[in-house]
């Protein structure tokens, strides 16, 4: 199969090239290198693009005879998408709305959308089923609960297949060191833990300590990328006309960030002295998925079940890459 890799470049979107490219597929990354990096997939494969140009992504998609996409290509930030939502719906609806009307051209009726939990807001149970109602409280989370109503508005009208994976915190890097986490600015835990490890921050940063939750810290469904890439695999593999899938994808085990900070400290052997926060706008106290029906629908099962093991995959793509893909 040919698959286009939209947001290819970028974290969870390498690694699913990575496994594409392994499992036998024809595939190329069309990314506008806004987040990712030329360094994290093959440059032969890679075409440099913006989501809104609908004249390339219809040339690529027809000269490439892709038959399916993956669509990784978003801002993803949550308190970023409070500060500056305009930016969010310009690039996460406009520019996928793009992208399909490019597929819907060319006659490509299958994708798989990498979605969030973030289109739960803040759930009334936990762990959290797909029978959830879907109430964001950012614009991040809103702008990717758009796109999976417009998904299923297409597949209704135009007989697509597609997948609306709903993932938690994906984290961890590659087993042998290749590619792992690199976010300029950083923003996401585990990497910002680790970089105090380094030295190359002074402490880590608790945004709020009087959260309802044991230890007053936010609670969080840390998955491995590589089990990220993995369930992307399958749903691609499962897709047909008519076809219609919105999986959680997580452990089903929550870690608040207290507990996180003590894996990295186990982990690295550093004392990671931490400073608490103010809350940041936008957060949840606990985030933690039932994803019993991606195991079943894909037959999937994460390999990483638990946060130590998760840390001691990216300290060591942070250790041989403390400048993240600049190296």
């Amino acid at each position: 199969m040919n698959v286009l890799v939209t947001g290819g470049a970028g974290y969870v979107g390498s690694f699913s090239v990575r496994l594409l490219e392994r499992s036998g597929h024809g595939v190329w990354v069309y990314d506008n290198l806004s987040k990712g990096h030329r360094g994290a997939v093959a440059e032969d494969r890679l075409i440099v693009g913006d989501l809104k140009d609908r004249q390339l992504l219809e040339k690529v998609l027809r000269d490439n005879q892709i038959d399916a996409v993956m669509h990784f290509a978003a801002l993803a930030y949550v308190g970023e998408s409070v500060e500056h939502p305009a930016a969010y719906y310009e690039n996460n609806v406009v520019g996928t709305l793009s992208l399909l009307e490019a597929m819907r051209a060319v006659g490509v009726g299958r994708i798989v959308f990498s979605s969030t939990c973030a289109t739960y807001g803040e759930p009334t149970e936990a762990p959290i089923t797909e029978n959830e109602k879907q109430q964001p409280i950012n614009p991040y989370g809103f702008t990717k609960l758009v796109i999976e109503r417009a998904l299923a508005d297409y597949a209704n009208a135009y007989g697509w297949g597609y997948a609306a994976l709903r993932y938690f915190n994906a984290a961890g890097a590659s087993a042998e060191g290749e590619i792992g986490e690199d976010h300029q600015p950083e923003t996401h835990l585990i990497p910002i833990i680790l970089q105090v490890a380094l030295g190359q921050r002074q402490h880590v940063s608790v945004f709020g300590d009087d959260y309802p939750t044991p230890d007053g810290t936010c609670i969080r469904d840390y998955i491995h990328v590589d089990d990220l890439a993995t369930a992307h695999l399958a749903a691609l593999d499962r897709l047909d006309s008519g076809t219609e899938m919105k999986l959680n994808l997580g452990t089903g085990q929550g870690a608040s960030v207290h507990e996180v900070i003590e894996a990295c400290r186990r982990v690295t052997g550093h004392p990671i002295p931490t400073e608490v926060s103010e809350r940041r706008p936008g957060d949840p106290p606990t985030l933690v998925a039932d994803a019993s029906l991606a195991r079943q629908t894909l037959d999937w099962q994460p390999e990483y079940t638990d946060v130590e093991s998760i840390v001691e995959s990216a300290w060591r793509w942070h250790q041989s890459h403390p400048n993240g893909f600049g190296d």
